[in-house]
């Protein structure tokens, strides 16, 4: 039977000084739990998963081949899988990240996009 699991018993990994996740992931997705300080700098990638991204406070601008747009709180982003895109963290800011397929760069901790210096230049 499943089990509630308080984010606060999950793990919080900092990834680099501005970027810190709390993440689980089942057979075919992954939650995450993703806290930016103002300025850090999620540097443009692309990924299989189709992303859903759901601000709980702050802002982040994602920024694309076409365009950038700003989410705030209680807006809901999707990202289509294989879209490149980047994002900047305009204030200290919470969002909940769902990807699926799951993400086993992130499982593996092969994500090394993340785990550069995470500032803006």
């Amino acid at each position: 039977m499943p089990v509630p699991i308080p984010w606060e018993k999950l793990d919080c990994e900092q990834l680099n000084p501005k970027i810190a996740r709390q993440m689980t992931s089942g057979e075919d997705g992954t939650i995450a739990r993703v806290l930016i300080a103002k300025d850090g700098v999620v540097p443009r990638h692309s990924h299989r998963s189709e992303q859903y991204t759901m601000i709980l406070s702050g802002a982040l601008k994602f920024i694309f081949d076409d365009g950038e747009v700003v989410a705030r709180p209680g807006n809901v982003l999707v990202i289509p899988a294989h879209v490149p895109h980047a994002a900047v963290a305009l204030e200290d800011t919470v969002d909940i990240d769902f990807f699926a397929p799951r993400r086993e760069d992130w499982i593996q901790k092969q994500d090394f996009y993340l785990r550069e210096t995470g500032e803006r230049k």
